[in-house]
């Protein structure tokens, strides 16, 4: 776990604890009342400082995830609906869970794709492919479309790990809901090696609308993904 961490410098190490935990509680393998192990182990396990831990553990606790009792310890709490960074990734690891990052391929400012579904104001938009890691294993091919009318040139180096957390600290646009489609498609000519299947190979698909708090289309995405390492994973309903 330490070097899983340790390679998703882009996000705070208390932030990238944190949402690691959100995971692992959303897949049920920390079970709710379940009580964690002391905070120094923890720390050692995830090769980081009690004070930074302790960050990540307030903020579960602000989420509502943790339940934090002087002199006894940590207990889960776990809730159907987290402000986690990750509340829109529906990947994750076949076991469940796993702490996503990403390594961003190519970001162009084009002509929309034709077959896209209308999104956006501008005739352009800013083409961003990536790889998707889970727990450091690449699990996932993507190629997101952003309005070009939400900003003029977007630079590798500016991405956040969380496309969503780029485009609310830096851009002012809030992503308020999406519509997934899933289904299977062949892998794209544009592939990367280090994703396992290869060009032509059919693959789990996800075909993604964005919608903005104001409503308005803005984003669109599609995601290959590697059913022998990752799932498509939705939960809902109270108790989840």
């Amino acid at each position: 776990m330490p070097d899983i961490i340790a390679k998703s410098a882009a996000l705070p190490k208390y932030v990238r604890i944190s949402e690691r935990l959100i995971r692992e509680i959303a897949a049920g393998h920390l079970a709710d009342g379940a009580r964690l192990p002391p905070e120094r182990e923890m720390a050692v396990d995830l090769g980081t400082s009690v004070g930074t831990l302790r960050k990540a553990l307030a903020d579960l606790e602000a989420k509502g995830l943790l339940l934090r009792i002087q002199g006894s310890g940590n207990y889960v709490r776990q809730q159907p609906e987290t402000a986690s960074v990750y509340a829109f990734l529906r990947l994750e690891r076949a076991q469940g869970g796993g702490l996503p990052t990403a390594d961003v391929l190519t970001v162009d400012r084009m002509p929309k794709p034709d077959g896209a579904p209308d999104f956006g104001r501008s005739d352009e938009a800013h083409r961003i492919r990536r790889l998707r890691r889970l727990d450091g294993e690449v699990v996932a091919l993507e190629e997101i479309w952003l309005d070009g009318g939400q900003v003029r040139r977007i630079k590798a180096d500016d991405l956040s790990e969380s496309l969503y957390l780029y485009y609310r600290d830096k851009l002012g646009l809030v992503i308020a809901r999406v519509e997934d489609r899933v289904g299977v498609e062949q892998v794209p000519e544009w592939t990367d090696p280090r994703f396992g299947p290869r060009a032509g190979d059919w693959a789990g698909f996800v075909e993604r609308v964005s919608w903005s708090e104001s409503g308005h289309r803005v984003e669109y995405s599609r995601t290959w993904f590697d059913k022998d390492k990752s799932r498509y994973i939705s939960r809902m309903g109270k108790g989840v």
